[in-house]
């Protein structure tokens, strides 16, 4: 995880302490201060669950992203691959065809 998101987390868990703290020295009935927790604790999920999509979005975007590129230099590798083997396809028919005729020389001989 990134520095923001390692804060960030850090933030929320720290204000939901807190906040859980404040409620339980605060001067209410229990039924009251439960409530005020169990606000706080689902406020804290969803705040969670929202940063949890947020980053399973960027890691997707990400890894969308580098598939990409990675898609397009294996093409550019392959593509590249496929003229050198042309070049060195070309190249042996020129000297098989030099060797035929030394050949056909030695053999006019």
């Amino acid at each position: 995880m990134s520095n923001t998101t390692n804060t960030l987390l850090g933030v929320l868990a720290g204000t939901a302490v807190g906040a859980t703290l404040g409620i339980l020295f605060a001067p209410d009935k229990g039924s009251k201060t439960r409530e005020k927790i169990q606000d706080s604790a689902l406020k804290a999920r969803d705040e969670i669950s929202d940063r949890a999509t947020t980053i399973s979005d960027e890691l997707t975007s990400r890894f969308t992203s580098e598939k990409k590129q990675f898609q397009k230099d294996l093409d550019g590798l392959v593509d590249d691959m496929s003229m050198k083997a042309d070049d060195v396809i070309t190249s042996l028919e020129k000297k098989l065809e030099t060797m035929k005729e030394r050949n056909n020389k030695i053999s006019a001989n």
